[in-house]
């Protein structure tokens, strides 16, 4: 098969960071390839920065179209549609050879409109789980690339389509999973990061620090935590350690988490896609509490391919209580082989260089009848050495 010449792309992403993230990566892989890039986004989209502050921004109208009231859906739907008349005028303007999308109903009218005209289109799921859009618009892709090796909600007519890629992370994410891990001994400091996500998560608040009171004092005097800590209770959660005896770094957001998973020795987490591929990515083991109102379930999804692995722990919701966690951190800071196994079967996950596999799909240099970036989800998986044994 003769490999398509591609000279622009258009990238279709919501405007959360979950779909912007690996958007962006792409963006920049392809934009050292030589490629033009076009981001095609809705009101939340901001855009790119930094070195891609000038990939010309599209913002299109969008709604969804599942869940809410009978007049949410019905307005959803019109301004879906709106987006695709919006869309398919775009799409003639700027004439790209292939468009790319990343999931959410921000994404669907621009692939709708590219595979109207005839365009090469790639989706990208970046969960376990097949997002509702891109379950809609997957009939029409002609690559379905994936951040997992196994990914619920794909029919078996496009089993054929899948390429196994992972989600991209930053450079300076994969560049932590580079140092060697190490789980604290007897004696020395445990240092625990504790986040939420682009969001937060609030349970983490009264969860954690309930959890820690109840920690023999020998090993809280240990801890070293730093915690995100959202909706304006910092001096509350504060008080709480300081309460405790245990020392803690508290902020809403972190903007160096590449520094902060550099230096932890376990994390307690939500399970989101892009939060899942960093803990693989970066070696670090943790415990995971998927949100339980995510679409689907595809966070409780994502956090069993950790578990699977070996390379985490994953604590419902509605099992989070005091006990449950204090028990559970207990037993792991007391047996730093587990972590250490944990870290080593963590990687498992990550392919590395999914930026660069996602790209070879789009410019069509990876050979599509069997090139390692371009393996089926299932076929990758069961080319995976066995993680105990890869451990051994």
């Amino acid at each position: 098969m003769t490999a398509p010449s591609v000279r622009k792309a258009v990238l279709a992403a919501g405007g959360t960071g979950g779909h912007m993230f690996p958007a962006e990566a792409l963006a920049r892989e392809l934009h050292a390839r030589g490629v033009a890039v076009a981001l095609v986004t809705d009101r939340r989209g901001g855009g790119f920065g930094g070195d891609l502050a000038e990939v010309e921004t599209h913002h299109i109208s969008a709604g969804g179209i599942a869940g809410g009231s009978l007049v949410k859906r019905l307005g959803g739907l019109l301004r879906l549609a709106l987006g695709v008349l919006q869309a398919r005028s775009l799409m003639r303007r700027l004439d790209p050879d292939a468009v790319i999308g990343f999931g959410a109903y921000a994404a669907a009218p621009t692939v709708l409109a590219g595979s109207h005209l005839g365009r090469r289109v790639i989706l990208h799921e970046q969960n376990a789980v097949m997002g509702r859009a891109n379950r809609l618009l997957a009939g029409r892709a002609d690559i379905i690339a994936t951040g997992f090796a196994r990914v619920e909600g794909l029919k078996a007519s496009e089993l054929a389509k899948a390429r196994m890629t992972g989600n991209p992370v930053r450079p300076d994410i994969e560049a932590v999973g580079q140092q060697a891990y190490r789980a604290p001994r007897a004696g020395e400091a445990i240092h625990l990061l504790v986040v939420g996500g682009s969001q937060g998560a609030k349970v983490f608040n009264s969860a954690v620090p309930a959890a820690i009171a109840q920690l023999p004092k020998a090993l809280r005097a240990r801890l070293r935590i730093v915690q995100q800590v959202p909706g304006g209770v910092l001096d509350q959660v504060q008080a709480a350690y300081q309460g405790c005896g245990v020392a803690a770094e508290l902020a809403d957001f972190f903007d160096d988490m590449p520094a902060r998973l550099a230096r932890a020795h376990l994390v307690i987490c939500r399970a989101g896609a892009s939060t899942v591929a960093e803990l693989a990515s970066a070696h670090r083991p943790a415990i995971l509490v998927p949100f339980p109102h995510a679409t689907d379930d595809h966070q409780t999804a994502n956090a069993r391919a950790l578990v699977d692995l070996e390379a985490g722990w994953l604590i419902p919701e509605s099992d989070l209580t005091p006990e449950a966690l204090a028990g559970q951190l207990e037993t792991l800071i007391n047996t730093p082989a587990r972590l250490e196994l944990a870290a080593a079967r963590a990687g498992g996950l990550a392919p590395g260089d999914a930026a660069g596999r996602l790209a070879d799909l789009v410019c069509g240099s990876a050979n599509e009848n069997g090139d390692e970036a371009d393996q089926g989800p299932d076929k990758d998986r069961a080319a995976q050495p066995n993680p105990k044994e890869a451990a051994a």
